[in-house]
């Protein structure tokens, strides 16, 4: 007979965690996320929930798939190999030990909180698998006498008495299941989402379970902000009342007006912060974790993971959003990372109970266009049917788009806005305007920022154009401090990067006043990074992006230096001029000022509406799953793929150095992040015949770049070498 004790819930490569202790984890964390959440959840409905789920790893099937489980004979082990076996449906055979009222949510919580229930892509979903296979019941059930004393023993262990349950009890119950998912109407089921969350987290944390649960759903004090050394008269925001009654808020400033404190104190519980980068939002990170002593505020990297598959001798990409584990006092994400809630990605369910109610804050806003553009107005829309609370900062949008966030959140009666006078605008003019043709040889201006001892900073469109420029700077100054940063390098080495950029290269600290210096860049610089230089130099970009990186040129503010000019130099747009628009450059390029004249704050407005005289939203209409207030997906089902990979730029993929691949390996899920290297899928999938995936983690590609080389220049697309 088969003993508790020698179930396992997790294989060895997977922390070997055994099947009481995890379902210990898992009543744990689902009792506090059902008290927590924003749902009427019974809570001890939801610990039955908890405690029914994994049952089912029991099955012998189960058992052998994670362990050297000896087959009696080769006939036996044909058979096995040949069913297919889902545990969680194994686990729907003790039905019966709970009232029959209780049955339908325990359905919900069990049966798809891996795959769905139908059109899983494997076809090991309920409905697919009774399908296609005449004896499903009766393979789920396999030696039924052997094993279903370890699942009454389990729910005995948690104060549940279980009678017995006859083999064709349990064949009924799981009949009962199938009729139940066939029936399924549209919709979506907070119960799945509360099981997936609870078994997410305690998947994540093993034993360490308990202790991660005590600070997960604190508010974050803010008292930080309220600091009277938090108003100053350089800072316009901090000196406007932030109680209004309003719900929502949109905020437009310039960069250093104190947009990050007047959208926090707007907050009133958890709060989920998103920035249009993934680039962005290590900066923004750091700043909360220095000043808002709440233990749980997270950084969530990975925006998806994608998984390339072969099959009939042709690749095909299966990608699912990675769902960040529930609770904390502050996230910082993209808006990508919550729009499984309405493309209906696999674990949105969890993301809707996790991010209801809170306040949601979307910095930047007008950095996003096309599809990007179009998905956050959806993801707008989501979030007010979830009663969240929305702040929106920027420092230019157009006119267009403004109106139609209002019209999305309901009118001015819903929406505290809040705009800068002309008169408090014109403190702000610091930058003068310098156009050059697309030829120019920007060697003359490097010559200037050197002689003058300035810290220069010049910004690429492309990582690719990054690298070859920095690759001439060190040719030709090579006594010069420099760095290059982009999105492309190590997630470990790029936090390094972004503190030696700030500390070292922004003259902070010991190196005060530290000149000259270069450094080269992407628009990963745009958002949020706190460095002020001397001097940019930058491909040109849509002028909202532009603006974004004029920011980062003559940024501190002191009564000494408002009035104060530095230059900056445009290059104009010609040729390929990707991830852009050649059009929307060629505006952006002409509403500029130029022959060293002001730019001026008070203009802006004008000239962002000349740029996008037109609302062009790309429709995304047929990816929705979130529409007119109501998810039209059936229950307990997800969505194979996303609009993420074919329309929207994101870092979709991951990448390793091969010299990372046994460390990745033999590391746990935080550990891995550190070794990631963030791509755009678009810019991958030509190389997917030429790397590794590996089958863990967030499925990384390996490629073979030297390591010297990549601490140098980021992540360069290298083929292997042939050895003859």
């Amino acid at each position: 007979m088969i003993k508790l004790a020698d179930i396992y819930a997790k294989s060895i490569h997977y922390g070997g965690t055994s099947l009481l202790n995890h379902t210990k984890d898992v009543v744990n964390a689902i009792e506090l996320f059902a008290e927590q959440l924003d749902y009427p959840f019974d809570i001890e409905l939801a610990k039955k929930g908890a405690v029914l789920h994994d049952i089912g790893k029991a099955h012998p099937h189960f058992r052998s798939r994670i362990s050297e489980y000896n087959h009696d004979s080769l006939l036996k082990k044909r058979h096995f190999e040949s069913i297919t076996h889902r545990h969680e449906i194994s686990s729907l055979a003790f039905l019966s030990a709970f009232p029959e009222e209780e049955w339908d949510a325990l359905i919900d919580m069990v049966v798809g909180h891996h795959k769905s229930v139908q059109n899983d892509s494997k076809r090991k979903g309920i409905l697919d698998i009774s399908t296609d296979e005449r004896d499903w019941a009766s393979n789920h059930l396999l030696d039924w006498d052997e094993w279903w004393e370890c699942g009454k023993e389990l729910l005995e262990s948690f104060g549940y008495n279980c009678p017995e349950i006859s083999k064709e009890n349990a064949t009924e119950s799981l009949q009962y299941v199938r009729k139940y998912c066939q029936q399924k109407k549209t919709g979506w089921s907070p119960w799945r989402g509360l099981l997936k969350a609870a078994d997410h987290f305690a998947s994540a944390f093993n034993e360490k379970t308990s202790e991660q649960l005590d600070s997960l759903f604190e508010k974050p004090n803010l008292s930080f902000y309220y600091g009277s050394d938090r108003r100053s008269e350089l800072y316009p925001l901090s000196l406007i009342d932030t109680s209004d009654a309003r719900l929502h808020t949109i905020v437009i400033a310039p960069t250093g007006a104190g947009k990050t404190d007047f959208l926090m104190k707007r907050c009133k519980g958890r709060i989920f912060y998103t920035l249009p980068f993934q680039a962005s939002i290590n900066a923004m990170y750091q700043r909360f974790k220095k000043v808002v002593p709440n233990k749980d505020i997270r950084l969530l990297h990975a925006t998806s993971e994608i998984v390339v598959k072969r099959e009939g001798g042709k690749n095909y990409v299966d990608e699912q959003i990675l769902q960040p584990l529930a609770g904390s006092s502050i996230k910082v994400l993209t808006p990508h990372q919550i729009a499984s809630i309405v493309f209906g990605i696999r674990g949105f369910e969890t993301a809707m109970l996790d991010i209801k109610g809170c306040d949601v804050i979307l910095d930047e806003i007008h950095t996003y266009s096309d599809f990007s553009q179009a998905m956050v107005l959806e993801v707008i829309k989501a979030l007010k049917y979830l009663e969240c609370r929305i702040h929106i900062g920027t420092a230019t949008m157009p006119t267009l788009l403004y109106k139609k966030l209002i019209e999305i959140l309901g009118s001015s009666e819903n929406v505290y806005e809040v705009k800068l006078s002309d008169a408090e605008l014109e403190k702000f003019n610091r930058h003068k305007v310098y156009k050059h043709s697309a030829d120019y040889d920007i060697s003359e201006l490097i010559n200037l920022a050197i002689e003058n001892k300035e810290k220069l900073l010049i910004i690429y469109n492309t990582v690719k154009g990054a690298q070859q420029a920095f690759k001439k700077i060190e040719e030709n100054y090579p006594s010069v401090p420099k760095m290059l940063i982009h999105s492309r390098f190590k997630r470990g080495l790029r936090v390094n990067l972004e503190n030696n950029l700030k500390e070292f290269y922004n003259g902070t600290k010991d190196n005060v006043g530290f000149k000259p210096c270069i450094v080269v860049s992407t628009q990963v610089v745009e958002v949020s990074l706190d460095i002020s230089f001397d001097r940019m130099i930058t491909q040109c970009a849509p002028l909202d992006a532009l603006i974004q990186r004029f920011g980062r040129v003559n940024r501190y503010r002191s009564e000494k230096n408002i009035g104060k000019l530095k230059s900056v130099h445009v290059i104009e747009p010609k040729g390929n001029v990707l991830p852009y628009k050649l059009d929307i450059l060629q505006k952006s390029f002409s509403a500029l000022p130029e022959n060293g004249a002001v730019l001026e704050e008070c203009s802006l407005q004008e000239g962002i509406d000349l740029v996008y005289d037109v609302f062009d939203m790309k429709e995304i209409d047929i990816h929705l799953k979130f529409i007119d207030n109501q998810i039209v997906l059936k229950e307990l089902t997800d969505c194979k793929k996303s609009v993420l990979i074919e329309a929207l730029e994101i870092e979709g993929a991951t990448c390793i150095l091969e010299a990372d691949r046994e460390k990745y390996l033999l590391s746990n899920w935080e550990q891995r992040i550190e070794f990631e290297i963030p791509v755009n899928w678009k810019t991958l999938r030509g190389y997917v015949k030429e790397y590794e995936q590996l089958e863990v983690g967030s499925r990384p590609f390996v490629v073979p770049q030297k390591e010297e080389m990549h601490e140098k220049y980021g992540l360069e697309l290298v083929e292997h070498e042939n050895i003859w």
